[in-house]
């Protein structure tokens, strides 16, 4: 399926290359506009990303996230610098359907393990975001800054004996660069692991890169800047999907 995004500093819906702040670019949209806009083209689920509780958990902007899930018309699905089981649980308690958790994960799978067994896999969303080196791909961590010892194939393998289901996965040489997606990736990810909602990630400029993700194996799509740029409408990009 189609999943809009939005990524929010201090209430304003922005956007990152990379995930470097500093090549940030803000655009004067209302969050909730965008998510009503989102469902009113079809889209099923709403991504959102907490840039400030990123970068600070202290700062996370819990009470913008409760008055988004409480109007919005989708289900949500948030995340950003998820480091402790009561972060997760503060969201799930806001009435979030799904919380994304990446680096904490990563760096203790056993933490990520209890997530899936306590919340339900339906709840929790792995962001395994990947280098790629030598044609493997590395899981990073700490804001893409550093690059975990295991290999995205190796953490799927460790999460699924607990049920994963939902793998957000992102090349980040590609978010939000729009050079188009890395279909190899997924494709080879449908591949071994056939029953996991793969969602794919970064660098989808184009209807042709949403229909590629499709025909890869991609369960699920973000779009991000190509929406905010008016480079194609959630409508649009829902119809594509569904003829891939």
């Amino acid at each position: 399926m189609i999943i809009p995004a939005i990524d929010l500093i201090d209430g304003k819906v922005v956007r990152l290359q990379q995930g470097d702040f500093a090549r940030r670019t803000e655009f004067s949209f209302d969050p909730l506009e965008r998510i009503k806009d989102a469902a009113a083209g079809g889209a099923q689920l709403m991504h959102i990303v907490d840039l400030d509780g990123a970068k600070d958990p202290a700062k996370r902007q819990l009470s913008l996230i409760a008055k988004l899930v409480k109007a919005s018309p989708l289900p949500i699905q948030t995340g950003g610098g998820i480091r402790t089981e009561a972060d997760v649980k503060s969201l799930l308690d806001l009435g979030v359907e799904r919380v994304v958790v990446g680096s904490a994960a990563i760096r203790d799978p056993a933490f990520g393990c209890h997530l899936l067994d306590a919340y339900g896999p339906e709840h929790i969303t792995l962001a395994l975001d990947v280098s790629i080196i030598d044609s493997v791909p590395y899981a990073a961590v700490h804001g893409w800054q550093e690059r975990s010892q295991h290999t995205l194939y190796e953490l799927i393998e460790l999460f699924l004996p607990h049920g994963l289901k939902h793998v957000l996965i992102t090349d980040i040489s590609r978010d939000g660069m729009m050079a188009g997606t890395n279909t190899a990736l997924y494709h080879d990810c449908h591949e071994k692991y056939p029953s996991l909602d793969i969602i794919a990630s970064g660098g989808i400029s184009s209807l042709e890169d949403v229909a590629a993700a499709a025909r890869a194996g991609a369960g699920s799509v973000i779009l991000g800047r190509a929406l905010l740029e008016g480079r194609f409408s959630v409508k649009e990009a829902a119809a594509c999907w569904q003829n891939a």
